[in-house]
């Protein structure tokens, strides 16, 4: 009975062992080191929880207003960090004598440009950004281009502490990135909600423009409009836009909602001269916490593949596929057995729902399928000849790889010309020309009238013609007598295959 008793209170002890071990170890942080990295990563980021309540304030003067500004700068401005980057470049020294053209002798002595010269030297590059501190042991949110390819990293927070950082993880199709120093007590930001942002709320931007002798600037503005894309800053743009003063320094630093909060991560400005003028852009507190939470606890970030090109539907394509209205988003290429193969879904799908959310546009639908986890199941709803089916899609992790733009014809070749478009058979030169992998029989464009409804649309040189008003283009033959039945003023439908891709464009000739 005594030894029953033992084994009890063995066990209990055991138990409790593990429970005090799991709450030790609960935010471990595990070091991975060689000879040229060393990281660290968070299994759970401490992200800071008190929450503000400046936006309840009561203002009765103007005093009251004054100071209500006055504690969300006091508030926000400890977390924020000037960020200092170096980088070592090679600098060739050109010989007098290269002006007189090459000579082996010379080389000799002064190395040729193709060795990068034996009298070149080193010089050192270096970059100035800003950072918002997100956990108090130490990690720092900021842009990918104020740290990309940086040799050595430093801070200096707002008690004047010069640190030295490590790159935690970057994620160039978001622009964004984490470092970590070694400190604790650091005062994080706290992560607000850029899902509740509406256009014209006062919006506060702090950051180290121009230099560190303006470190941890605040400018004020409003939001001047929400999911800003096809700005051509990153691979995936939901950009807030605002006209907060934001100059060339002021990236990675935060964008501060009238709580405190953390709203947005300045990136970039839209500028003629390179100066402020009241047009900036800072990628969504939503979308820079999840990229921030997942470089923090695997090094990396994962998004989840349907493996689908889509496009948005404007008027010319809904009368060109029978639509009733523009809503929705158009299917265009499905990758072979990628999860939208596999399930079912076709090129010329027009998908309705995602998750059970209005597919309002290509951009939308597109952020939506990336911010999921591979393995996430989908539910999609589209629209195929008049019939409205279901889809249930389980994700895969998306592939690194992405598709090249078309490059632009050397030459035109000899071809028929039709309102403003100029196509030929698709011979083997001409897929060399175009670096198109297929063969004769098919019709590509050679070019377009750049002041016709086509370019407008999109068509573009390289585009090789698949359907023409909705009947398959299988030769250049059978193409010139669809082309015949067209006339001036009629709706053009053409579905075309651009380096691997499908897409719809619709015009007016």
């Amino acid at each position: 009975m005594k030894k029953r008793g033992n084994r009890v209170k063995y066990l209990l002890l055991l138990l409790l062992g593990i429970a005090v071990g799991g709450l030790v170890f609960a935010n471990i942080e595990f070091s991975f080191s060689g000879p040229d990295t060393s990281f660290r990563l968070s299994s759970k980021p401490n992200y800071a929880t008190a929450k503000n309540n400046f936006e309840n304030s009561p203002i009765e003067t103007l005093r009251d207003f004054n100071e209500a500004f006055v504690q969300i700068a006091e508030s926000a401005t400890p977390s924020v960090v000037t960020i200092f980057t170096e980088k070592t470049v090679n600098r060739r020294v050109i010989s007098p004598f290269e002006f007189f053209g090459r000579d082996p002798f010379f080389d000799e002595f002064f190395g040729s440009p193709k060795d990068g010269g034996r009298n070149s030297r080193k010089e050192v590059q270096r970059g100035l950004g800003s950072g918002v501190i997100v956990t108090s042991d130490g990690y720092i949110l900021t842009n990918n281009h104020v740290i990309d390819k940086a040799d050595a990293i430093y801070i200096r927070t707002s008690d004047n502490r010069k640190i030295v950082a490590k790159v935690i993880g970057t994620d160039p199709k978001t622009d964004l990135a984490v470092i970590k120093v070694n400190e604790r007590g650091l005062k994080p930001i706290l992560i607000g909600n850029s899902d509740k942002l509406r256009v014209g709320e006062w919006v506060i931007a702090i950051g180290s423009p121009l230099g560190e002798s303006l470190a941890r600037t605040v400018t004020q503005g409003i939001v001047s409009a929400i999911g800003r894309s096809n700005v051509g800053l990153a691979d995936y743009e939901d950009f807030i836009q605002t006209d907060a003063a934001i100059n060339p320094g002021n990236s990675g630093g935060p964008l501060v909602n009238i709580n405190g909060e953390l709203v947005g991560i300045n990136t970039a400005i839209a500028s003629r001269t390179g100066g402020f003028e009241g047009i900036g852009f800072a990628v969504p507190s939503n979308m820079a916490q999840k990229v921030l939470t997942s470089l923090i606890t695997k090094g990396k970030v994962t998004r989840g593949y349907l493996g689908i090109s889509i496009q948005d539907i404007d008027e010319n394509i809904a009368r060109g596929m029978q639509l009733k209205s523009s809503e929705g988003v158009l299917v265009g290429t499905v990758v072979s057995g990628s999860p939208a193969a596999k399930a079912g879904l076709r090129t010329g799908d027009v998908i309705l729902d995602f998750n059970d959310r209005k597919a309002l546009s290509s951009v939308e639908l597109r952020n939506a399928i990336a911010g999921l986890s591979p393995g996430s199941m989908a539910k999609i709803r589209i629209l195929r000849d008049g019939e409205v089916r279901v889809f249930n899609v389980r994700l895969e992790e998306q592939p690194s790889a992405a598709a090249a733009p078309v490059p632009a014809p050397s030459q035109q070749q000899p071809a028929s010309e039709a309102f403003g478009i100029r196509a030929a058979e698709l011979t083997p030169q001409l897929a060399g020309q175009f670096k198109l992998q297929g063969s004769t029989g098919k019709v590509v464009v050679t070019a377009v009238d750049q002041s016709s409804s086509a370019f407008s649309a999109g068509l573009r040189a390289g585009d090789v013609i698949v359907s023409f008003n909705k009947q398959p283009v299988t030769s250049y033959a059978q193409y010139a007598a669809l082309l015949r039945k067209v006339k001036s003023g009629d709706l053009v439908f053409l579905l075309v295959d651009r380096r691997g891709s499908k897409v719809y464009f619709a015009f007016n000739v």
